[in-house]
């Protein structure tokens, strides 16, 4: 199988890269890529040539895409579903027999989610960017072209950006962290349980016209992520307790940061491990 991987050279791209060993990988990105199959992939807020990047491939991991805050309602539209949509399409006229859109669980939910959240719950995002995700998923389904939906969880492992990137450079400070009063679960998926995932649903016709939550099988606390980071790496974990942390935030005008690390946030892979992934944990 001939699988084109758009935005390859980034976080997940290149963990994805190096799981799909037994597949022929194809490389698409903006900037050029060494030792690999390559094909440039413009600029996602202009015009792609869609249909010179699909030709001879077999499969699509749609990973580009633009994530981060600055961003304008506007440019979450034209380049996450606008530009899905023109993927689909074009995948579905070039014969294509499998697109996996990567999506995000904030398609289906804000930061916080006491209760499990799984497929079957109405999506009920509260961004642009969890918008403009669930837009393309639904331009993916129209399309007609044979998907597979994967709404990640937010993944954590060496090169992350935004929120996994800050636990990765909290975990390099060589000072103990006062995590230890959190005790709302969350959760996480790694970077490499991420690659199994989209291996797994590549290799399975059952995944097609389906849509799962990708995520490790136990949520964790934030300051269990941070501890395990650190003893991957052979150091003391060295999380200490400290009452009144969310009170804290918000003195110093940092409230928002409780929703994402003090909240919980609960959701169900068993859908994906269903289907016959196994995640390493």
């Amino acid at each position: 199988m001939r699988v084109l991987v758009t935005g390859a050279d980034g976080f997940l791209g290149r963990y994805l890269i190096a799981g799909l060993p037994e597949h022929g990988v194809i490389c698409a990105s903006r900037r050029p890529m060494e030792n690999v199959e390559w094909r440039p992939l413009g600029d996602l807020a202009g015009d792609v040539d869609w249909k010179a990047l699909l030709q001879n491939v077999d499969a699509v991991v749609h990973l580009a895409n633009i994530a981060h805050q600055q961003a304008s309602e506007d440019d979450f539209e034209r380049v996450n579903h606008r530009q899905t949509a023109a993927l689909c399409e074009g995948a579905k006229a070039a014969g294509v027999r499998q697109v996996v859109y990567v999506s995000s669980i904030y398609a289906q939910s804000g930061h916080t989610a006491p209760r499990m959240l799984t497929e079957a719950d109405t999506p009920q995002p509260v961004s642009a960017y969890g918008r403009s995700k669930l837009a393309a998923e639904r331009a993916a389904a129209a399309s007609g072209v044979p998907f597979t939906i994967l709404r990640p969880v937010l993944v954590v492992g060496k090169g992350a950006k935004a929120n996994a990137g800050m636990l990765e450079k909290l975990a390099r400070l060589p000072l103990p962290l006062p995590l230890g009063s959190i005790t709302a679960k969350r959760a996480f998926l790694s970077a490499e349980n991420f690659a199994t995932g989209v291996a797994a649903v590549l290799a399975n016709p059952r995944a097609l016209g389906e849509t799962y939550i990708i995520a490790d099988r136990e949520p964790c606390t934030v300051g269990e992520v941070i501890a395990r980071m650190r003893t991957e790496e052979g150091r003391r974990a060295n999380i200490v307790a400290l009452p009144g942390l969310r009170s804290a935030l918000r003195l110093i005008g940092a409230g928002d940061v409780w929703e994402k690390i003090g909240t919980p946030f609960l959701a169900s892979p068993q859908k994906l491990i269903a289907l016959g992934w196994s995640p390493s944990r």
